[in-house]
């Protein structure tokens, strides 16, 4: 018992080593070839949004939308893969909860 509960420790504190690692890491998405970009943490908060002057059309306003719509979604994937890649070895693969049923 006093072995799973030193292991459940070390579990805990890799954890947080890699919550910590992922709400430090930044990741950007990027549509339209570049014209928009838009930069996450590992976690998912927005930090940045850039708009090349190309991309703003005064007379076609939806495209830019779409494109900011667009970066941000790259940039959540690529958010996601960071966390998935960052979590994975320290879940081992059990989805976030301890393979335990109801966590």
């Amino acid at each position: 018992m006093q072995q799973l509960m030193k292991q459940a420790q070390k579990m805990q504190q890799q954890l947080a080593a890699a919550q910590a690692e992922l709400a430090s890491a930044e990741v950007t998405g990027t549509a339209g070839g570049g014209l928009v970009s838009a930069t996450m943490t590992g976690g998912g908060e927005l930090t940045a949004l850039t708009i090349s002057p190309e991309a703003v059309d005064p007379e076609d306003i939806e495209t830019l939308q779409d494109l900011v719509v667009a970066a941000v979604r790259d940039a959540s994937r690529a958010a996601n893969e960071l966390a998935a890649s960052t979590m994975g070895p320290v879940t081992g693969g059990l989805g976030g909860g301890l393979g335990l049923p109801g966590l």
